[in-house]
Protein backbone atom coordinates (compact mmCIF):
# COMPACT_ATOMS: atom_id res chain seq x y z
CA UNK A 1 0.00 0.00 0.00
CA UNK A 2 1.24 3.46 -1.09
CA UNK A 3 1.72 6.40 1.09
CA UNK A 4 -0.98 8.62 1.96
CA UNK A 5 -0.28 12.28 1.63
CA UNK A 6 -2.43 14.86 3.26
CA UNK A 7 -1.96 19.03 2.78
CA UNK A 8 -1.41 20.11 6.17
CA UNK A 9 -2.49 23.86 6.57
CA UNK A 10 0.44 24.13 9.63
CA UNK A 11 2.86 23.90 6.78
CA UNK A 12 1.24 24.72 3.69
CA UNK A 13 2.32 21.40 1.98
CA UNK A 14 1.32 17.89 1.22
CA UNK A 15 2.94 15.70 4.22
CA UNK A 16 3.26 11.67 4.56
CA UNK A 17 0.75 10.64 6.87
CA UNK A 18 1.71 9.58 10.16
CA UNK A 19 -0.22 8.99 13.44
CA UNK A 20 0.60 9.01 16.63
CA UNK A 21 -0.18 5.80 17.81
CA UNK A 22 -1.02 3.87 14.70
CA UNK A 23 -3.27 2.25 13.53
CA UNK A 24 -5.39 4.52 15.53
CA UNK A 25 -6.03 8.15 14.37
CA UNK A 26 -7.86 10.80 16.57
CA UNK A 27 -9.90 13.36 14.25
CA UNK A 28 -11.81 15.83 15.15
CA UNK A 29 -14.63 17.85 12.89
CA UNK A 30 -16.00 21.07 13.67
CA UNK A 31 -19.57 20.46 13.64
CA UNK A 32 -22.98 23.20 13.22
CA UNK A 33 -23.95 25.75 15.64
CA UNK A 34 -27.73 24.59 15.88
CA UNK A 35 -29.86 27.20 15.30
CA UNK A 36 -30.52 26.67 12.02
CA UNK A 37 -30.67 24.36 9.21
CA UNK A 38 -27.17 23.52 7.83
CA UNK A 39 -26.96 25.16 3.96
CA UNK A 40 -24.96 23.62 1.01
CA UNK A 41 -21.92 24.97 1.61
CA UNK A 42 -21.69 23.67 5.16
CA UNK A 43 -22.72 20.58 4.31
CA UNK A 44 -19.55 20.24 1.72
CA UNK A 45 -17.51 20.42 4.86
CA UNK A 46 -18.91 17.43 6.10
CA UNK A 47 -18.70 14.94 2.45
CA UNK A 48 -15.00 15.99 2.69
CA UNK A 49 -14.42 14.87 6.07
CA UNK A 50 -16.25 11.68 5.44
CA UNK A 51 -14.53 11.10 2.45
CA UNK A 52 -11.33 11.43 4.77
CA UNK A 53 -12.41 8.94 6.88
CA UNK A 54 -13.05 6.61 4.23
CA UNK A 55 -9.66 7.28 3.13
CA UNK A 56 -7.94 6.72 6.00
CA UNK A 57 -10.02 3.31 6.36
CA UNK A 58 -8.85 2.20 3.02
CA UNK A 59 -4.89 3.20 4.29
CA UNK A 60 -6.07 0.48 7.85
CA UNK A 61 -6.55 3.01 10.18
CA UNK A 62 -9.09 2.72 12.20
CA UNK A 63 -10.43 6.61 13.20
CA UNK A 64 -11.74 7.99 16.15
CA UNK A 65 -13.79 10.31 14.37
CA UNK A 66 -15.28 12.62 17.38
CA UNK A 67 -17.60 15.83 16.27
CA UNK A 68 -19.12 18.52 18.46
CA UNK A 69 -22.64 20.47 18.03
CA UNK A 70 -22.26 23.84 19.08
CA UNK A 71 -25.71 24.81 20.97
CA UNK A 72 -24.10 27.79 23.36
CA UNK A 73 -21.28 30.61 23.33
CA UNK A 74 -21.35 31.13 19.95
CA UNK A 75 -21.77 34.92 18.75
CA UNK A 76 -22.95 36.78 15.80
CA UNK A 77 -19.66 38.36 15.75
CA UNK A 78 -16.65 36.03 15.78
CA UNK A 79 -15.17 38.83 17.74
CA UNK A 80 -16.76 37.98 21.04
CA UNK A 81 -19.66 40.88 20.26
CA UNK A 82 -22.95 40.40 19.32
CA UNK A 83 -26.19 37.83 20.33
CA UNK A 84 -25.74 34.19 20.89
CA UNK A 85 -26.80 32.56 17.53
CA UNK A 86 -29.06 29.65 19.48
CA UNK A 87 -30.42 32.74 21.73
CA UNK A 88 -31.38 34.56 18.36
CA UNK A 89 -32.86 31.21 16.86
CA UNK A 90 -34.67 31.04 20.08
CA UNK A 91 -35.82 34.37 19.28
CA UNK A 92 -37.01 34.01 15.62
CA UNK A 93 -39.18 31.32 16.17
CA UNK A 94 -40.74 31.90 19.74
CA UNK A 95 -39.37 28.66 20.99
CA UNK A 96 -36.50 28.09 23.77
CA UNK A 97 -33.03 27.50 22.89
CA UNK A 98 -33.39 24.24 23.92
CA UNK A 99 -36.12 23.14 21.51
CA UNK A 100 -34.01 25.16 19.16
CA UNK A 101 -30.66 23.13 19.48
CA UNK A 102 -32.80 19.58 19.51
CA UNK A 103 -34.73 20.28 16.53
CA UNK A 104 -31.82 21.35 14.20
CA UNK A 105 -29.75 19.01 15.52
CA UNK A 106 -31.91 16.52 14.51
CA UNK A 107 -32.23 18.01 11.01
CA UNK A 108 -28.32 18.00 10.91
CA UNK A 109 -27.91 14.72 11.46
CA UNK A 110 -30.64 13.43 8.90
CA UNK A 111 -28.90 15.79 6.02
CA UNK A 112 -25.97 13.59 6.87
CA UNK A 113 -27.87 10.41 6.65
CA UNK A 114 -29.14 11.28 2.98
CA UNK A 115 -25.55 12.00 2.15
CA UNK A 116 -24.45 8.90 3.38
CA UNK A 117 -22.06 10.25 5.55
CA UNK A 118 -20.97 7.83 8.10
CA UNK A 119 -21.94 9.19 12.08
CA UNK A 120 -19.13 9.97 13.95
CA UNK A 121 -17.72 7.52 16.75
CA UNK A 122 -18.47 10.46 19.35
CA UNK A 123 -20.61 13.09 19.25
CA UNK A 124 -20.15 15.52 21.88
CA UNK A 125 -22.74 18.70 22.96
CA UNK A 126 -21.49 21.86 23.77
CA UNK A 127 -23.60 22.17 27.14
CA UNK A 128 -22.77 19.03 27.94
CA UNK A 129 -19.20 19.72 28.66
CA UNK A 130 -19.63 23.04 30.84
CA UNK A 131 -17.26 21.36 33.06
CA UNK A 132 -14.18 20.53 31.02
CA UNK A 133 -14.66 24.13 29.24
CA UNK A 134 -14.43 25.66 33.04
CA UNK A 135 -11.61 23.54 33.69
CA UNK A 136 -9.74 24.69 30.92
CA UNK A 137 -10.24 28.31 31.59
CA UNK A 138 -8.78 27.70 35.24
CA UNK A 139 -6.01 25.95 34.33
CA UNK A 140 -5.17 28.97 31.53
CA UNK A 141 -6.00 31.15 34.29
CA UNK A 142 -3.49 29.15 37.07
CA UNK A 143 -0.95 29.41 34.26
CA UNK A 144 -1.07 33.41 33.61
CA UNK A 145 -2.46 33.26 30.70
CA UNK A 146 -5.86 35.23 31.80
CA UNK A 147 -7.43 38.95 32.45
CA UNK A 148 -10.88 39.50 33.66
CA UNK A 149 -12.77 42.77 32.06
CA UNK A 150 -16.53 44.03 32.66
CA UNK A 151 -17.90 41.13 30.34
CA UNK A 152 -15.71 38.02 30.56
CA UNK A 153 -12.25 36.20 30.99
CA UNK A 154 -10.02 36.50 27.77
CA UNK A 155 -7.05 34.72 26.58
CA UNK A 156 -3.77 37.16 26.67
CA UNK A 157 -2.41 36.23 23.07
CA UNK A 158 0.70 38.66 23.60
CA UNK A 159 2.08 35.61 25.92
CA UNK A 160 1.72 33.12 22.97
CA UNK A 161 5.19 33.98 20.68
CA UNK A 162 3.47 31.52 17.98
CA UNK A 163 0.07 33.09 18.02
CA UNK A 164 -1.52 32.92 14.82
CA UNK A 165 0.70 30.35 12.91
CA UNK A 166 -2.11 28.52 11.50
CA UNK A 167 -2.92 31.68 9.74
CA UNK A 168 0.16 32.89 8.95
CA UNK A 169 -0.75 36.24 11.42
CA UNK A 170 2.06 38.58 12.34
CA UNK A 171 0.64 40.22 15.50
CA UNK A 172 2.71 43.34 14.96
CA UNK A 173 0.74 43.66 11.91
CA UNK A 174 -2.43 43.54 13.43
CA UNK A 175 -3.65 47.17 14.43
CA UNK A 176 -5.78 47.70 17.41
CA UNK A 177 -9.40 47.89 16.52
CA UNK A 178 -8.41 47.04 12.94
CA UNK A 179 -9.55 43.19 13.13
CA UNK A 180 -12.09 43.72 16.36
CA UNK A 181 -13.27 46.42 18.40
CA UNK A 182 -11.07 46.58 21.00
CA UNK A 183 -13.18 47.44 24.28
CA UNK A 184 -11.67 46.70 27.26
CA UNK A 185 -8.94 43.85 25.30
CA UNK A 186 -5.73 44.44 25.56
CA UNK A 187 -4.59 43.33 22.28
CA UNK A 188 -6.79 42.94 19.36
CA UNK A 189 -6.38 39.50 19.24
CA UNK A 190 -7.45 38.39 22.29
CA UNK A 191 -10.54 36.57 22.50
CA UNK A 192 -13.13 35.28 25.28
CA UNK A 193 -12.82 32.60 26.96
CA UNK A 194 -15.74 32.84 28.92
CA UNK A 195 -18.41 35.29 29.15
CA UNK A 196 -20.36 36.95 31.96
CA UNK A 197 -23.93 37.58 31.93
CA UNK A 198 -25.50 40.78 30.91
CA UNK A 199 -25.94 42.53 34.39
CA UNK A 200 -29.43 42.67 35.22
CA UNK A 201 -30.93 39.87 32.21
CA UNK A 202 -30.99 36.35 32.17
CA UNK A 203 -29.93 34.27 29.47
CA UNK A 204 -31.88 30.95 29.07
CA UNK A 205 -28.30 29.06 28.68
CA UNK A 206 -26.02 30.49 31.73
CA UNK A 207 -23.92 28.13 34.09
CA UNK A 208 -22.57 29.20 37.87
CA UNK A 209 -18.67 29.82 37.68
CA UNK A 210 -16.34 31.47 40.23
CA UNK A 211 -17.52 34.59 38.35
CA UNK A 212 -20.74 34.11 38.65
CA UNK A 213 -23.65 33.15 36.11
CA UNK A 214 -21.78 33.27 33.18
CA UNK A 215 -21.33 30.93 29.63
CA UNK A 216 -18.66 29.38 27.79
CA UNK A 217 -16.95 31.39 24.90
CA UNK A 218 -16.92 29.38 21.33
CA UNK A 219 -13.26 28.66 21.14
CA UNK A 220 -12.70 26.83 24.37
CA UNK A 221 -15.75 24.04 23.70
CA UNK A 222 -13.80 22.75 20.75
CA UNK A 223 -10.61 22.55 22.29
CA UNK A 224 -11.75 20.71 25.69
CA UNK A 225 -14.14 18.46 23.89
CA UNK A 226 -11.18 17.70 21.50
CA UNK A 227 -8.93 17.08 24.05
CA UNK A 228 -10.96 15.09 26.38
CA UNK A 229 -12.14 12.11 23.97
CA UNK A 230 -8.58 12.37 21.98
CA UNK A 231 -5.64 13.27 24.63
CA UNK A 232 -3.45 16.53 24.93
CA UNK A 233 -2.05 15.54 21.58
CA UNK A 234 -3.76 14.23 18.57
CA UNK A 235 -3.58 13.61 15.08
CA UNK A 236 -6.01 15.60 13.01
CA UNK A 237 -8.52 18.43 13.12
CA UNK A 238 -10.65 19.52 10.02
CA UNK A 239 -13.04 22.50 9.46
CA UNK A 240 -13.34 25.23 6.76
CA UNK A 241 -11.14 28.04 5.38
CA UNK A 242 -13.52 30.31 7.42
CA UNK A 243 -12.08 28.54 11.00
CA UNK A 244 -8.15 28.85 10.53
CA UNK A 245 -8.01 33.05 11.16
CA UNK A 246 -9.52 33.22 14.08
CA UNK A 247 -11.75 29.69 15.52
CA UNK A 248 -8.82 27.35 14.78
CA UNK A 249 -6.06 29.94 15.54
CA UNK A 250 -7.75 30.19 18.89
CA UNK A 251 -7.72 26.30 19.21
CA UNK A 252 -4.60 26.38 18.83
CA UNK A 253 -3.64 29.26 21.41
CA UNK A 254 -5.18 27.79 24.50
CA UNK A 255 -4.88 24.21 24.10
CA UNK A 256 -1.02 24.16 23.29
CA UNK A 257 -0.48 27.08 26.33
CA UNK A 258 -3.16 24.57 28.59
CA UNK A 259 -1.49 21.42 27.94
CA UNK A 260 2.28 22.97 27.32
CA UNK A 261 2.60 20.20 24.41
CA UNK A 262 3.33 21.29 21.06
CA UNK A 263 1.58 21.02 18.66
CA UNK A 264 -1.75 19.84 19.81
CA UNK A 265 -2.70 19.11 16.27
CA UNK A 266 -0.55 17.57 13.93
CA UNK A 267 -2.70 17.98 10.83
CA UNK A 268 -4.98 20.25 10.14
CA UNK A 269 -7.48 19.80 7.21
CA UNK A 270 -9.30 22.87 5.57
CA UNK A 271 -12.03 22.87 2.77
CA UNK A 272 -12.65 25.90 0.22
CA UNK A 273 -16.21 27.39 -0.16
CA UNK A 274 -19.02 26.40 -1.95
CA UNK A 275 -19.92 29.51 -4.03
CA UNK A 276 -22.55 30.58 -6.66
CA UNK A 277 -23.07 33.46 -8.90
CA UNK A 278 -23.41 35.71 -5.81
CA UNK A 279 -20.74 34.43 -4.12
CA UNK A 280 -19.85 32.14 -0.63
CA UNK A 281 -22.84 30.39 0.87
CA UNK A 282 -24.13 32.25 3.56
CA UNK A 283 -27.31 31.75 6.28
CA UNK A 284 -26.62 35.84 6.51
CA UNK A 285 -28.34 35.79 2.92
CA UNK A 286 -31.53 34.80 4.32
CA UNK A 287 -32.95 32.88 1.65
CA UNK A 288 -30.12 29.97 1.48
CA UNK A 289 -30.34 26.57 -0.67
CA UNK A 290 -30.63 23.57 1.65
CA UNK A 291 -30.39 19.70 0.74
CA UNK A 292 -34.25 20.00 0.68
CA UNK A 293 -34.10 22.34 -1.88
CA UNK A 294 -32.56 19.65 -3.96
CA UNK A 295 -34.96 17.00 -2.88
CA UNK A 296 -37.67 19.64 -3.49
CA UNK A 297 -36.22 19.96 -7.01
CA UNK A 298 -36.25 15.99 -8.25
CA UNK A 299 -32.60 15.46 -7.79
CA UNK A 300 -31.35 12.66 -5.05
CA UNK A 301 -29.03 13.64 -1.97
CA UNK A 302 -26.26 11.53 -3.39
CA UNK A 303 -25.85 14.12 -6.52
CA UNK A 304 -24.50 16.63 -4.37
CA UNK A 305 -22.32 14.51 -3.12
CA UNK A 306 -21.35 13.54 -6.88
CA UNK A 307 -20.93 16.97 -7.21
CA UNK A 308 -18.58 17.26 -4.34
CA UNK A 309 -16.59 14.61 -5.31
CA UNK A 310 -15.82 16.39 -8.72
CA UNK A 311 -13.46 19.31 -7.17
CA UNK A 312 -10.84 18.85 -5.17
CA UNK A 313 -11.57 19.69 -1.46
CA UNK A 314 -9.08 22.55 -1.08
CA UNK A 315 -10.70 24.37 -4.80
CA UNK A 316 -13.85 26.56 -4.78
CA UNK A 317 -16.28 24.65 -6.05
CA UNK A 318 -19.14 26.25 -7.96
CA UNK A 319 -22.83 25.99 -7.69
CA UNK A 320 -24.91 25.79 -10.61
CA UNK A 321 -28.70 23.85 -11.08
CA UNK A 322 -26.72 22.44 -14.33
CA UNK A 323 -23.86 21.24 -12.77
CA UNK A 324 -26.34 19.57 -10.31
CA UNK A 325 -28.24 17.88 -13.13
CA UNK A 326 -25.21 16.42 -14.85
CA UNK A 327 -24.43 14.98 -11.72
CA UNK A 328 -27.25 13.39 -10.99
CA UNK A 329 -27.18 12.10 -14.27
CA UNK A 330 -23.62 10.35 -13.86
CA UNK A 331 -25.06 9.06 -10.50
CA UNK A 332 -28.37 7.35 -12.70
CA UNK A 333 -25.70 6.15 -15.53
CA UNK A 334 -23.21 4.84 -12.20
CA UNK A 335 -26.34 3.16 -10.80
CA UNK A 336 -27.05 1.47 -14.40
CA UNK A 337 -24.21 -0.21 -14.63
CA UNK A 338 -24.19 -1.47 -11.09
CA UNK A 339 -27.91 -3.08 -12.24
CA UNK A 340 -26.48 -4.14 -15.57
CA UNK A 341 -23.52 -6.16 -14.38
CA UNK A 342 -25.61 -7.58 -11.40
CA UNK A 343 -28.00 -8.84 -13.96
CA UNK A 344 -25.06 -10.23 -16.00
CA UNK A 345 -23.53 -12.30 -13.21
CA UNK A 346 -27.20 -13.16 -11.74
CA UNK A 347 -28.00 -14.64 -15.56
CA UNK A 348 -24.50 -16.74 -15.33
CA UNK A 349 -23.04 -15.42 -17.46
CA UNK A 350 -20.81 -13.32 -15.70
CA UNK A 351 -20.93 -15.97 -12.95
CA UNK A 352 -18.34 -17.18 -9.88
CA UNK A 353 -16.99 -15.07 -7.10
CA UNK A 354 -15.50 -11.47 -8.84
CA UNK A 355 -11.59 -10.39 -7.84
CA UNK A 356 -10.72 -6.85 -7.46
CA UNK A 357 -8.80 -5.90 -10.37
CA UNK A 358 -5.20 -4.86 -9.04
CA UNK A 359 -4.12 -2.46 -12.00
CA UNK A 360 -7.32 -0.04 -11.55
CA UNK A 361 -6.81 -0.72 -7.19
CA UNK A 362 -3.32 0.73 -7.65
CA UNK A 363 -4.65 3.80 -9.77
CA UNK A 364 -7.68 4.55 -7.69
CA UNK A 365 -5.10 4.52 -4.53
CA UNK A 366 -2.93 6.47 -6.23
CA UNK A 367 -5.77 9.65 -6.60
CA UNK A 368 -7.06 9.55 -2.77
CA UNK A 369 -3.90 8.95 -1.61
CA UNK A 370 -2.60 11.94 -3.04
CA UNK A 371 -4.77 14.44 -1.30
CA UNK A 372 -7.83 12.87 -1.83
CA UNK A 373 -8.33 13.34 -5.30
CA UNK A 374 -11.47 12.13 -5.71
CA UNK A 375 -11.93 13.56 -8.99
CA UNK A 376 -8.74 11.49 -10.20
CA UNK A 377 -11.10 8.39 -8.72
CA UNK A 378 -13.78 9.44 -10.19
CA UNK A 379 -11.79 9.29 -13.52
CA UNK A 380 -10.67 5.88 -12.78
CA UNK A 381 -13.97 4.74 -11.88
CA UNK A 382 -15.25 5.42 -15.49
CA UNK A 383 -12.46 4.00 -17.20
CA UNK A 384 -12.72 0.73 -15.30
CA UNK A 385 -16.27 0.71 -16.31
CA UNK A 386 -15.70 0.95 -20.11
CA UNK A 387 -13.17 -1.62 -19.96
CA UNK A 388 -15.15 -4.52 -21.67
CA UNK A 389 -11.78 -6.80 -21.13
CA UNK A 390 -12.47 -6.93 -17.49
CA UNK A 391 -15.95 -9.64 -16.30
CA UNK A 392 -18.73 -7.94 -15.39
CA UNK A 393 -18.20 -9.67 -11.84
CA UNK A 394 -14.93 -7.98 -11.46
CA UNK A 395 -15.55 -4.48 -11.93
CA UNK A 396 -18.28 -5.04 -9.94
CA UNK A 397 -16.34 -6.61 -7.65
CA UNK A 398 -13.73 -3.64 -7.86
CA UNK A 399 -16.48 -1.00 -8.21
CA UNK A 400 -18.06 -1.31 -4.82
CA UNK A 401 -14.16 -1.53 -3.00
CA UNK A 402 -13.91 1.91 -4.41
CA UNK A 403 -17.64 3.26 -3.62
CA UNK A 404 -16.61 2.45 0.21
CA UNK A 405 -14.53 5.67 0.19
CA UNK A 406 -16.71 7.65 -2.88
CA UNK A 407 -20.05 6.92 -0.60
CA UNK A 408 -22.45 6.84 -3.38
CA UNK A 409 -24.43 3.50 -1.72
CA UNK A 410 -23.77 1.74 -4.98
CA UNK A 411 -23.84 -1.93 -3.95
CA UNK A 412 -27.28 -1.64 -2.11
CA UNK A 413 -28.59 -0.41 -5.36
CA UNK A 414 -31.21 -2.62 -7.30
CA UNK A 415 -33.36 -1.51 -9.73
CA UNK A 416 -36.41 0.16 -8.95
CA UNK A 417 -39.50 -2.12 -9.00
CA UNK A 418 -42.04 -0.82 -11.93
CA UNK A 419 -45.40 -0.85 -11.56
CA UNK A 420 -46.32 -1.01 -14.96
CA UNK A 421 -50.68 -1.06 -15.93
CA UNK A 422 -51.83 -3.98 -18.01
CA UNK A 423 -52.54 -1.49 -21.21
CA UNK A 424 -48.74 -0.93 -21.59
CA UNK A 425 -47.97 -4.45 -20.63
CA UNK A 426 -50.47 -5.72 -23.60
CA UNK A 427 -48.08 -3.56 -25.64
CA UNK A 428 -45.03 -4.94 -24.16
CA UNK A 429 -45.94 -8.44 -25.28
CA UNK A 430 -47.14 -7.06 -28.82
CA UNK A 431 -43.70 -5.77 -29.36
CA UNK A 432 -42.16 -8.86 -27.78
CA UNK A 433 -44.46 -10.98 -30.69
CA UNK A 434 -43.33 -8.13 -33.40
CA UNK A 435 -39.71 -8.33 -32.51
CA UNK A 436 -39.79 -12.25 -32.89
CA UNK A 437 -41.14 -11.79 -36.32
CA UNK A 438 -38.54 -9.13 -37.04
CA UNK A 439 -41.48 -6.50 -37.71
CA UNK A 440 -39.11 -3.70 -36.73
CA UNK A 441 -41.27 -1.33 -38.32
CA UNK A 442 -44.24 -2.43 -35.47
CA UNK A 443 -41.64 -2.94 -32.56
CA UNK A 444 -40.20 0.58 -33.27
CA UNK A 445 -44.04 2.25 -33.26
CA UNK A 446 -45.29 0.20 -30.32
CA UNK A 447 -41.90 1.64 -28.31
CA UNK A 448 -43.37 4.76 -29.26
CA UNK A 449 -47.12 4.17 -28.17
CA UNK A 450 -45.52 2.75 -24.75
CA UNK A 451 -43.05 5.84 -24.22
CA UNK A 452 -46.16 8.14 -24.58
CA UNK A 453 -47.58 6.13 -22.02
CA UNK A 454 -44.78 7.28 -19.46
CA UNK A 455 -42.63 4.15 -19.73
CA UNK A 456 -39.16 3.17 -21.76
CA UNK A 457 -38.65 0.11 -23.24
CA UNK A 458 -34.51 -1.60 -23.03
CA UNK A 459 -33.58 -4.51 -25.13
CA UNK A 460 -31.19 -6.56 -23.45
CA UNK A 461 -29.95 -10.15 -24.38
CA UNK A 462 -31.99 -11.55 -21.62
CA UNK A 463 -35.55 -9.92 -23.66
CA UNK A 464 -37.45 -6.72 -22.81
CA UNK A 465 -36.93 -4.52 -19.72
CA UNK A 466 -39.41 -1.39 -18.84
CA UNK A 467 -38.68 1.28 -16.99
CA UNK A 468 -40.32 4.71 -15.80
CA UNK A 469 -39.79 7.45 -18.14
CA UNK A 470 -37.30 10.51 -16.68
CA UNK A 471 -39.29 13.52 -16.28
Amino acid sequence: MGELRLFNTLGRKKEVFKPLHPPEVGMYCCGPTVYHYAHLGNLRAYVFEDVLRRVLAWNGFRVKHVMNITDVGHLTSDADEGEDKVEEGARREGKSVWEIAEFYTRAFKEDLQRLNVLEPVIWCKATDHIKEQLDMVLCLEKKGFTYKTSDGIYFDTSKVDDYGKLALLKKEDLLAGKRVAMGEKRNPTDFALWKFSPPGSKRQMEWDSPWGKSFPGWHIECSAMASKYLGEQFDIHCGGIDHIPVHHTNEIAQAEACFGKKPWVRFWLHNEFLVDKEGKMSKSKGDFLRLHTLLDRGFDPLAYRYLCLTTHYRKRLLFTWDAVASCQQSLDRLRKKVVEFKEEVRSGRGAGEGVVVPAYKRLFEEAVNDDLNTSGALAVVWKLLRDESIPARDRLATLFLFDSVLGLGLEAWEREEVRVPDEVKALLEERDAARKAKDWKLADSLREKIRRSGFEVVDTPQGQRVEKKKA
